[in-house]
């Protein structure tokens, strides 16, 4: 009985804990709220002075309704298109995450901004559960660790708040913390047996690649016993929700943003959002990791091979 009335403090300790990484997030949040309304170069190294990186997402949905073949053209165009100042950021993801963005375009682009980070910081208690449920078998410590860095990545800078990341994140509106919650739901469900979900879960975190292609390795982890279908889904997901890239003119655009300036672009703070919670995972799961890289456990699950009698 007293152990288990310890166990109960030490998880209520727990919650405490997380809701305190969630207040002191929110209070970066309406630190960084001007932000979202100020002129200047923000975030950007190069010192040019762009709207938020928000106003790539916006004007690209608006582009993929009414002008698909140039969503990845940079600056504004004379065809119609809101009006954004003093110029819209270059769009540098794939097509399918404007489909997400659509929505917003009822609103306006500040309205919209607004509206997307509130969004997004609504996912936060759900990355809390998701990241809860992932690490279920390890210490609560460990467990905390890990939410210390996906709900806030602590870093006080005079006027940003607690976290420079989460700063960032919410005064240019950037898409980071939806990213990460994708990634992880695509996680969990793997791992409660999803293949199909998890599948699908991840060609849509997949907008930024490279945080997809981080997340493999963890995503065959939480689907080796379904790495098949898993993957299967994963695939042709990607494939559905990108086909736009078949309209003329969109694919040779797409290509000539990623040579000319995607592969240039540095990992900014709030991009340590989704790889700091990817890299803590797989730190935490790293005998577990290693022993999804058994090809006659996991990638016989894929090939269909059964492994030999001992």
């Amino acid at each position: 009985m007293a152990m288990m009335k310890k166990s109960s403090a030490i998880k209520i300790v727990f919650v405490i804990g997380v809701a305190v990484l969630i207040v002191l997030n929110a209070y970066t949040f309406a630190v960084a709220y001007p932000e979202t309304y100020s002129v200047s170069p923000g975030i950007n190294t190069s010192g040019t002075i762009l709207a938020k990186d928000f106003s790539a997402y916006y004007m690209g949905a608006w582009r993929l309704w009414n002008n698909p073949a140039h969503i990845y053209n940079f600056g504004a165009l004379n065809d119609g298109e809101p009006t954004i100042l003093p110029h819209p950021e270059e769009y540098k993801y794939l097509p399918s995450f404007l489909l997400i963005i659509t929505p917003f375009l009822s609103m306006n682009y500040q309205q919209a901004l607004l509206a997307f980070d509130i969004a997004q910081f609504a996912l936060l208690p759900v990355m809390a559960y998701l990241l809860y449920k992932l690490l279920g078998n390890k210490p609560l410590a460990v467990t905390f660790i890990v939410m210390i860095i996906a709900l806030l990545l602590p870093f006080p800078t005079p006027q940003r708040g607690f976290s420079l990341s989460y700063y960032w994140q919410w005064g240019e509106g950037q898409a980071k913390v939806f990213d990460t919650f994708l990634l992880l739901l695509s996680l969990y469900v793997g791992s409660r047996g999803r293949p199909y979900l998890s599948g699908a879960a991840l060609a849509l975190g997949f907008f930024d690649p490279r945080f997809g292609l981080l997340a493999l390795p963890l995503f065959i982890m939480y689907n080796r016993k379904n790495l098949k279908a898993s993957t299967v889904s994963l695939i042709s997901s990607l494939a559905l929700s990108n086909v736009m890239l078949l309209y003329p003119g969109m694919a040779s655009n797409f290509m000539s943003m990623v040579l000319a300036s995607a592969v240039t672009t540095p990992l900014y703070y709030y991009s340590l959002i989704p790889f700091f919670t990817l890299i803590a995972l797989m730190v935490v799961n790293f005998k577990e990791l290693i022993a999804a890289f058994d090809y006659k456990g996991t990638f016989g699950n894929f090939t269909g091979a059964k492994p030999p009698k001992n």
